[in-house]
């Protein structure tokens, strides 16, 4: 069954076309993941379906019956005063209504008018138990416990329920604008990166929600291994058109090279043809001067070469960002810290810590929100002092440092002025290096202030190359960068000459880059041989066998 369709719907917004004339059908229980460049048209096209934007004439867009929607902006805005708890109680108004409207019904049941009157008792009685059903299917009862179930699912403190919402972060506004259309259970969710700033145990719960949501689910995000677990069907847009495959993430890579090697093969194969009528042609032309007898075959040769639909060439080639990270080797250990701990207002985040990363490994450091990542990282740049404990930092080790609030950028300055600060160079040299970076001509004038976080994300890229760096520490690299560019990354510290440790919660991103895992909790740093996807299963194995060893 159809939910939503869009027929020959195109958006203009200012003088650009986002959208040409699409269509687009979402099925009641399809969950779809919408993907493409930065700036393609994604969230645009959410906001179309909620009428924020409008199709220009001749197109629609088409609910069926009884459709309901929920949208999760990228930036979901509530009244600051409000506690979270609060807001999120408030997700589905119909519980307090159904409260209400049983309250009255109980009262009226009570009155001497209803209750010696037995057809009017019976219709008060059938219709409170119609409202008890309604009730109990959105929770009933236990609608609070689920309401703090699924915000504490979703990786948001307890002690943060009930803060104002005003002090809390963009990630967490986020947090409890999706436990609020989780507890409505419209019948479409259209979700706009619900997934960036959540951790790994939060983002694995919102695996199951959606898995296990009734409903249809649109869902905007650029991590693949979400997308992989989740998803039904992966609709790319792309040059403001739709394309939709069927299956996951990987299954929709696998399926879309084949289709481009295949296109490009017709493609050259209809190439060769049209060479080889237009060489004949040329030759009739030239024959048809000696004799006429040629004229005819000319006007044949040109009539098959006016009929040819020429088949167009697949886009594979789609400029991409020209990340190339040097690197060097220096020393052999790189890093190693020593029962190094930290506290912040007596509260211990680093405890004992002993590890040791060698040259030219890929190391990636993960652990829940708040466990202190970050503050790691801080020790190792020396922007914070441990309280006990040593670091040791290789003496050939140079550090390059991405931020993932971009705090290293001054938005002040221009792109060209950042560039040329970083390294000598001139301002055509500073201009050619950032349009590597996908930046256009114009912009390399503008201020930092004014890009938007994916652009401030390739510009610290750039700005890591031009370091020279040979231990880069990265602290989310992928949360603004689209699948394009966070593939071009990939691709970027495989051939690095050097040493590398991530902080990410990006887990498809860890299993293409890094050899070894860190795992920081409240108990101290573990270490992990292998990606993530090794990690994860070692944990579950080890889980397993727990659980097996308790029930002998």
């Amino acid at each position: 069954m159809i939910s939503i369709s869009l027929f020959k719907t195109t958006l203009i917004l200012g003088a650009r076309a986002i959208l040409k004339n699409l269509n687009w059908e979402i099925q009641h229980d399809q969950k779809i993941g919408l993907i493409g460049p930065n700036g393609a048209g994604k969230s645009s096209l959410l906001k179309l379906i909620i009428s924020e934007h409008t199709s220009e004439p001749g197109g629609s867009v088409v609910k069926a019956k009884d459709t309901t929607l929920g949208y999760l902006p990228q930036h979901p805005e509530f009244d600051s005063e409000k506690t979270a708890l609060a807001l999120a109680l408030e997700g589905n108004p119909r519980i307090a209504e159904l409260e209400v409207e049983l309250q009255i019904l109980e009262a009226r049941m009570g009155d001497p008018v209803v209750y010696n009157h037995q057809k009017s008792l019976d219709r008060a009685i059938t219709l409170q138990q119609k409202l008890l059903d309604e009730y109990q299917s959105l929770g009933g009862a236990s609608y609070p416990a689920r309401v703090r179930e699924i915000l504490k699912g979703l990786g948001l403190p307890e002690s943060d329920f009930i803060k104002p919402i005003g002090f809390l972060s963009g990630g967490q506004k986020k947090l409890i604008g999706l436990a609020r259309l989780l507890l409505l259970r419209p019948s479409v969710l259209l979700l706009d990166e619900p997934d960036n700033h959540l951790d790994m145990p939060a983002k694995a719960f919102l695996e199951r929600l959606i898995l296990e949501y009734p409903g249809a689910v649109v869902i905007i995000s650029h991590d693949r291994y979400l997308l992989d677990a989740v998803v039904t069907h992966i609709t790319e847009i792309e040059d403001g058109c739709l394309t939709t495959f069927v299956g996951n993430y990987t299954e929709y890579i696998i399926d879309k090279e084949a289709r481009l090697a295949k296109q490009e093969e017709l493609y050259q194969i209809q190439q060769r043809a049209i060479n080889r009528m237009e060489l004949a042609l040329k030759r009739y032309q030239l024959w048809v001067q000696v004799s006429d007898k040629f004229a005819s075959r000319v006007r044949s040769m040109q009539t098959r070469l006016e009929k040819v639909n020429e088949i167009d060439r697949p886009s594979s080639d789609r400029r991409r960002m020209g990340l190339e990270l040097g690197g060097w080797r220096g020393s052999n250990q790189v890093l190693e810290f020593v029962q190094v701990s930290k506290s912040f207002s007596s509260r211990p985040l680093i405890k004992a810590a002993n590890f040791l990363i060698r040259h030219g490994e890929r190391v990636g450091l993960i652990g829940a929100n708040g466990v202190g990542k970050s503050v790691l990282f801080r020790l190792i740049l020396e922007k914070e002092q441990p309280d006990g404990g040593e670091i040791k930092i290789g003496p050939s080790v140079k550090i390059g440092y991405y931020s993932q609030e971009h705090e290293t950028l001054d938005f002040n300055q221009t792109l060209i002025e950042i560039v040329r600060s970083a390294a000598s160079m001139t301002e055509a040299q500073a201009v050619a290096l950032l349009i590597r970076y996908l930046f256009t001509y114009q912009q390399a004038s503008q201020k930092i202030g004014t890009l938007s976080g994916g652009e401030r994300s390739r510009l610290q890229l750039a700005l890591l190359v031009l370091s020279g760096a040979n231990f880069l520490l990265l602290d989310e690299p992928t949360n603004n960068l689209d699948i394009s560019a966070a593939e071009v990354l990939e691709n970027a510290l495989s051939n690095f000459v050097g040493t590398v440790l991530v902080i990410s919660h990006d887990r498809y991103f860890l299993d293409r880059t890094v050899n070894k895992i860190l795992e920081l909790k409240d108990t101290g740093i573990k270490e992990f041989i292998g990606g993530y996807s090794d990690y994860a299963n070692k944990i579950m194995t080890g889980a397993m066998y727990n659980r097996n060893d308790k029930g002998k």
